[in-house]
C-alpha cells in the first residue's frame, strides 16, 4: 500500500507534458499534443506518442533531440492590434500576422483569446501558456470592453435587453453591457462590454439587430488598458505591476512563476523610439545649423503641421476612447471658420 500510495504522490506532483511545454513557451499545449502524437516528444530518452503522461521537474523532456528549455518568467505585454492583421503564428494563406510583425529578441509569445483579421486593439501576449488559458476562461470574470461603429438603427431599450444574455442560432451569449453613444451620419458609436468572448460575438448580436459592424475596437481587457499606446507598438507589464492586477487567486489558477530569471529582456519600445526620434532631430538640427551662417530657425510650415498631426491624434484618440463631445468639437473648430469665410 505504501508504495502505491508513494506512486500517487509522485504522480500527483507532476503535470501533464503538453502543459509544461507550453509553460516552457515552446508551444501552446494544442501544438504539444500534435508535437507528441508526431512522435518528435521523447521523455528520458523514450518517444512518446500520448500526451497522458505526467512529468515531473527530474524528467529529461527532449523535443526534436533539443533539451526543453528552462521555463522563465511569466510575463506579459500590452499590444495595440491593427486592423488586417491575423492573430496566428503562420497563415497557410501567406496572410500577414501580428507574431510577425513583433520586434526580435522577444520569447515565443501567445495570445490571450484573439481578435478578428479587422478587429483593432489592445491584444495580450504572454510567455505563459497556462496563464493565457487562466486569462481566457469566462470564469475569470474578466470584462473586455470595445468601442463599435456599426451601420444601421437600435435603440437603447434593445441593448439593455442583452444584459440577460441572447441565443442566436442556438448558440447562448452571456450577459452584455452595451450602450448606445451617439449617431454619425448613417453609423452609430457604441460601447460593448461582455465577459465571454465568443467567436464574433460583437459581430454576431448586433448583427442579430440588424446592426452591420464595420469597426470594432477593443479598449480594456480586465485591469488592462488600451491608453495611449500607439497602433503597432508592444509594452511590457512589469513583474510587479502584473502579480498585483492578477490577484493570488488568478496566479494560482494559471501557475504563475513570477520568480524564475528573465531570458530575454525586451526594451521599452516607446523610449527607444523617442531617443531616436530626438537622434533623427538632434542630426537634422545639426545639418541645418551647419549649412548657414545665421542660426536656423524652425521652417514656417513645420508648426501647422505639427498642430494638424497633433488634432489629428486627438481626434482618433476621442473617437476612440469614447469622447464624441471632444470630436464634435474639434470638428466645429477645423471646419467652422472655413464655412463663415465662404459665406
Amino acid at each position: 500500500m505504501a508504495g502505491k500510495s508513494g506512486r500517487q504522490e509522485e504522480t500527483k506532483s507532476g503535470e501533464r507534458i503538453a502543459k509544461v511545454m507550453a509553460r516552457a513557451g515552446l508551444c501552446s499545449r494544442r501544438e504539444a499534443e500534435a508535437w507528441i502524437a508526431a512522435g518528435r516528444v521523447a521523455v528520458n530518452g523514450r518517444a512518446i506518442a500520448s500526451p497522458a503522461l505526467d512529468v515531473s521537474p527530474h524528467d529529461r523532456v527532449t523535443v526534436d533531440g533539443e533539451p526543453l528549455r528552462q521555463r522563465e518568467r511569466t510575463r506579459l505585454f500590452l499590444y495595440h492590434k491593427p486592423r488586417g492583421l491575423l492573430t496566428s503564428h503562420a497563415d497557410a494563406k501567406g496572410r500577414a500576422t501580428i507574431f510577425a510583425s513583433l520586434p526580435k529578441g522577444l520569447p515565443r509569445l501567445i495570445s490571450v483569446g484573439r481578435l478578428d483579421l479587422n478587429t483593432e486593439g489592445l491584444l495580450l501576449l504572454t510567455n505563459d501558456g497556462g496563464l493565457a488559458r487562466t486569462l481566457e476562461l469566462p470564469a475569470t470574470g474578466w470584462l473586455r470592453r470595445y468601442r463599435v461603429r456599426a451601420h444601421g438603427r437600435a435603440r437603447q431599450e434593445e441593448l439593455d435587453a442583452l444584459r440577460n444574455g441572447i441565443t442566436i442560432d442556438a448558440i447562448r451569449y452571456g450577459s452584455i453591457e452595451a450602450r448606445l453613444e451617439r449617431a454619425q451620419g448613417a453609423n452609430l458609436w457604441l460601447t460593448f462590454a461582455m465577459r465571454e468572448g465568443k467567436n464574433r460575438e460583437v459581430k454576431n448580436v448586433l448583427g442579430h439587430l440588424g446592426l452591420a459592424v464595420n469597426r470594432l475596437i477593443r479598449v480594456s481587457f480586465g485591469p488592462f488598458q488600451l491608453g495611449d499606446l500607439p497602433e503597432g507598438a508592444l509594452e511590457e507589464v512589469k513583474t510587479r505591476i502584473l502579480r498585483d492586477q492578477l490577484g493570488d487567486r488568478i496566479a494560482a489558477l494559471s501557475g504563475a512563476d513570477f520568480s524564475a530569471p528573465i531570458l530575454s529582456a525586451f526594451p521599452a519600445m516607446r523610449e527607444e523610439a523617442g531617443a531616436a526620434r530626438n537622434e533623427m532631430q538632434a542630426r537634422s538640427g545639426s545639418r541645418e545649423r551647419s549649412s548657414t551662417k545665421t542660426p536656423a530657425r524652425p521652417a514656417s510650415p513645420a508648426t501647422p503641421r505639427r498642430r494638424l498631426e497633433k488634432d489629428k491624434k486627438r481626434r482618433r484618440d476621442a473617437e476612440r476612447f469614447g469622447e464624441p463631445e471632444l470630436a464634435r468639437r474639434d470638428k466645429r473648430r477645423r471646419h467652422g471658420p472655413g464655412k463663415r469665410q465662404g459665406r
